[in-house]
């Protein structure tokens, strides 16, 4: 094992005038708002997201199905949680692929009237459907609908995909940061 340092932004977008309508969902799909019945649905999710990515060496807990599951009880249990602004994607499956909790978006708010969104993650089989979007639409919406001006998150520098898909929907770089984990090192 070893300590590194992983390169992340912190990145933000100001929610007045942003127009957070959710386009269609491609056929199968389905959000499902927040509900203590669906914690486990979100943290299997999130685990199906992240565990092979890097993210789960930048957050180990990631890694670990019983470690998501942790984590979304102490998101879930928060004051500061905000369950307008967390959501659950489903697939309600076609033809030969079977039913599956393919993403998971959580939302907090801090002190200054920001929203905070937490864990946006759509699992491997499922990216590249404009899903991420939807997802993170849905949040920002949520943080709208209780009276937030904005909304920030992290990302891990490395994911250029979804640095990416943050600058597209409006989110610009505010600052840069960095998160030491423990690695092995192969």
């Amino acid at each position: 094992m070893g300590v590194t340092y992983f390169k992340r932004y912190r990145m933000e977008i100001d929610l007045l005038g942003v127009d957070t309508t959710a386009s269609m969902l491609p056929d199968g799909y389905a959000l499902q708002p927040w509900s203590t019945g669906l914690l486990d649905a979100h943290a299997e999710a999130k685990y199906a997201s992240f565990r092979s990515e890097l993210d789960a060496n930048v957050f180990p807990c990631l890694g670990d199905r019983e470690g998501c599951r942790r984590l979304m009880r102490e998101i879930s249990q928060r004051s500061n949680f905000v369950g307008a602004a967390t959501w659950l994607l489903t697939f309600q499956g076609t033809g030969d692929r079977l039913p599956q909790n393919c993403g998971t978006v959580q939302g907090l708010h801090d002190s200054t009237e920001l929203g905070a969104i937490q864990n946006l993650g759509i699992t491997a089989d499922h990216r590249g459907r404009n899903l991420g979007t939807q997802l993170l639409m849905r949040a920002l919406a949520g943080f709208q609908e209780v009276g937030l001006r904005g909304a920030f998150l992290e990302v891990t520098a490395q994911n250029e995909g979804a640095v990416r898909l943050y600058e597209r929907l409006g989110f610009r770089r505010v600052k840069t940061v960095y998160k030491v984990a423990q690695v092995a090192f192969v």
